[in-house]
């Protein structure tokens, strides 16, 4: 799935999974978790944590970090 199909995609749901999110930011998973793990979020993003233990990201992700960073 390229960037493009997801980014398609996430504008139809409202979260995202680690590796969705992943593939938007260019990074590894396990990256993203790491960060999860010793801050509680990635940067300004804060997931849903379902009884799974899956992490479920905003859909608005990208547009988050740009603001953030901007």
């Amino acid at each position: 799935m390229t960037t493009d199909q997801l980014a398609a995609i996430s504008k139809n749901r409202p979260r995202l999974s680690t590796e969705e999110l992943a593939v938007l930011l260019a990074l590894r998973p396990q990256s993203i978790r790491k960060r999860y793990c010793q801050t509680g979020a990635y940067f300004c993003l804060r997931p849903v944590k379902l009884p799974n233990g899956r992490l479920m990201w905003p859909a608005d992700s990208l547009e988050q970090l740009v603001e953030e960073a901007g």
